[in-house]
């Protein structure tokens, strides 16, 4: 039996302030003519997107702009940037924005080059063939996704977010430059905060850790507990905007190669079903789903309580644990994370559908332990009340 280990990671990646004006050289480098860039309305009528394209025009770069990405993208949203990329003769993709430009992109590029059913993607390693180059500019601290393996669509018709793990997604060049950061609101920043805590937390306890994924992972937890507040508070603080794109990196390498587990495949439901943000959906799980993983397998949570700032000195590893949870509810109620689905302006939630969902989802493997569908309706419910349930 071996225990080879395989690290995915883009070639080349830009970190800090001000490395998007090392962009086009690289682009310029990579001999590509001409670019779909795949982005959304707000982030293009905003200007944002705008600042790239400025770097970009630098070099004279030819492209289109699609802009038509959801916030949950969905299946006819990617065939839709498919067919721009290939009426336009476009031989590459500029992604610009957070987890969801980013993340079509990954399908549009994918798409382009293996062809058949999107939905047919859905899963591990389930395309033959490399996308097409990408180069993604990241504007939010946590998804993760312009750099990761991972990527999540949403199938409408199935009200299911298909997650895809895929090594022939991993684009060229990912780009973080916290100047891009700055005007992000603090609903935003905490979300995404806390999904990159989601990340690094998942990734230490999951069974397919290892020394490398852990050090990245136990990095990330303690620059958030430090930093997400003040980025949240101050959206302008330039310091915790950068601190955070380097944790957004640690978190992502670490579970790009460790892998994910219950909090991402329960989050998953509710933001095919709901059309709920992803980073509020981990938010309000991981708390929930990791005193359940606690209870079965304590010991990393040492690791992850003295990380956080935690005191872990005379302590068992189930206390570590418990103060772990409290810390991670503190810290999420210190950046205004909801707490129930009905503060997101949901209604009536179907336990017995987002159950047997999760439990599907390509990222529930990953989890310490397996919970039966009782258990996983019960997590829900959590979260759940005061709304109706069905």
């Amino acid at each position: 039996m071996s225990n080879a280990r395989v690290y995915y990671v883009p070639s080349t990646n830009l970190m800090g302030r001000g490395c998007l004006k090392e962009l086009p050289a690289l682009v310029k480098e990579l001999g590509q003519t001409k670019a779909l860039v795949v982005t959304d309305k707000f982030l293009n009528q905003s200007g944002l997107a705008g600042k790239v394209l400025a770097e970009l025009d630098t070099i004279d770069l030819e492209y289109v702009i699609f802009d038509d990405v959801k916030p949950n993208p969905t299946v006819q949203n990617v065939y839709e940037g498919v067919e721009v990329f290939k009426e336009n003769a476009c031989d590459f993709i500029v992604s610009i924005g957070g987890g969801s430009p980013q993340d079509a992109a990954k399908a549009i590029g994918l798409y382009v080059t293996n062809g058949g059913d999107l939905r047919d993607y859905e899963g591990v390693g389930k395309t033959k063939n490399k996308s097409v180059p990408i180069v993604a500019v990241n504007t939010t601290a946590g998804t993760s996704s312009e750099f990761t393996i991972n990527y999540v669509i949403t199938d409408t018709e199935r009200e299911v977010k298909m997650v895809m793990v895929d090594k022939n997604s991993l684009v060229t060049i990912s780009v973080n430059d916290p100047e891009l950061m700055v005007d992000k609101p603090a609903d935003l920043t905490a979300a995404t905060g806390v999904d990159a805590l989601t990340h690094a937390i998942e990734a230490i306890v999951t069974p397919g850790a290892f020394p490398v994924t852990d050090a990245t992972a136990l990095a990330a937890v303690e620059i958030i507990f430090n930093y997400l507040p003040r980025a949240v508070k101050d959206g302008h603080d330039i310091e915790a905007r950068e601190q955070m794109t380097y944790v957004m990196f640690l978190a992502g390498i670490a579970f790009n190669n460790a892998g994910l587990g219950f909090v991402h495949a329960m989050a998953h439901q509710l933001g095919g079903v709901y059309d709920l943000p992803h980073g509020v959906c981990n938010a309000m799980l991981l708390p929930i789903v990791e005193r359940e993983n606690a209870k079965r397998d304590p010991k990393k949570f040492r690791l992850i309580a003295k990380a956080a700032g935690i005191q872990v000195e005379g302590k068992t590893d189930e206390q570590c644990a418990d103060e772990v949870i409290e810390a991670i509810k503190a810290l999420c109620k210190e950046v205004g994370i909801p707490s129930t689905l009905a503060e997101l302006g949901v209604t009536d939630v179907d336990l017995d559908k987002l159950a047997t969902n999760a439990l599907a989802d390509a990222c529930a493997p990953g989890n310490p332990f397996q919970p039966t569908k009782e258990e996983v309706i019960e997590m829900f419910k959590e979260i759940a009340s005061p709304v109706v349930m069905s």
